[in-house]
């Protein structure tokens, strides 16, 4: 990367994909802001790979379902690291539940972490942007949900909202030179999908996928280092699927 260094927050940073991508941008020359939940030792541990590459980090204990939270969590991306950049809108939850079953209670809170955090966040960080007159990106993170799950009507609806909302972001922000895409990650080799599936349903699953494996967090990772470098400066508005082939469109 060149020119000055840029500053990145990555929400849910601590494991899989968020972990990967914050690394990543690190190798890439970028300062991180780390945002966790629940595990602060392995926050704690992604911090001193981040400073084992030479690069600056911030640990940010947040929850994005929280408007205020979202709110404080770029100002304390902003005072710790002087500024930021890009937001990599990774936080989310996946409670798989059977959609004749499924509660309020439970599409409210998937709802809110996933969709109304990610744009909340977004709008935090898009502020922050404006006022430094800084010309950023924002890349949200949907899901292959897209093409519909059984145990996920609510997660799958979160995901699709993201991909309309980053369309209505990227219009509403190229005035300011502010970019903003989403990634939809196929069948990843996360926590995630061993949520209610064996290691042997799993190895059945990637063997459907089309490149014949699941989908490493660094395929993923890879992807938003190029969305969030100049290179990609001419891109916006538009919905990545890095799926090996499961899902094309």
């Amino acid at each position: 990367m060149s020119g000055p260094v840029r500053i990145a927050m990555v929400t849910g940073a601590q494991q899989g994909i968020g972990r990967a991508a914050a690394l990543a941008l690190a190798a890439d020359g970028c300062d991180i802001a780390i945002n966790w939940l629940d595990d602060e030792e392995a926050a704690r541990a992604l911090a001193g790979e981040i400073a084992a590459l030479g690069r600056r980090s911030v640990l940010l204990r947040g929850d994005v379902s929280s408007v205020d939270e979202c709110r404080c969590l770029v100002a304390d991306t902003v005072s710790g690291l002087g500024r930021i950049d890009l937001l990599v809108n990774n936080a989310g939850i996946f409670p798989r539940v059977p959609f004749l079953e499924m509660t309020e209670a439970e599409w409210d809170r998937v709802t809110t972490v996933n969709l109304k955090g990610s744009v909340f966040c977004a709008q935090a960080a898009a502020q922050a942007m404006v006022e430094a007159r800084t010309c950023g990106a924002i890349i949200n993170l949907s899901s292959a949900a897209l093409r519909g799950m059984p145990l996920g009507v609510h997660y799958a609806a979160t995901k699709a909202g993201l991909v309309g909302a980053t369309r209505s972001m990227a219009l509403a922000l190229a005035p300011h030179g502010i970019r903003v895409n989403a990634i939809a990650p196929g069948l990843t080799d996360t926590a995630q999908p061993r949520y209610g599936n064996t290691e042997e349903e799993l190895a059945e699953m990637a063997k459907a996928i089309p490149l014949g494996r699941m989908g490493r967090p660094a395929d993923i990772a890879e992807l938003v280092v190029f969305l969030a470098s100049d290179r990609a400066e001419w891109i916006t508005g538009q919905t990545y699927h890095v799926n090996g082939g499961a899902y094309m469109r």
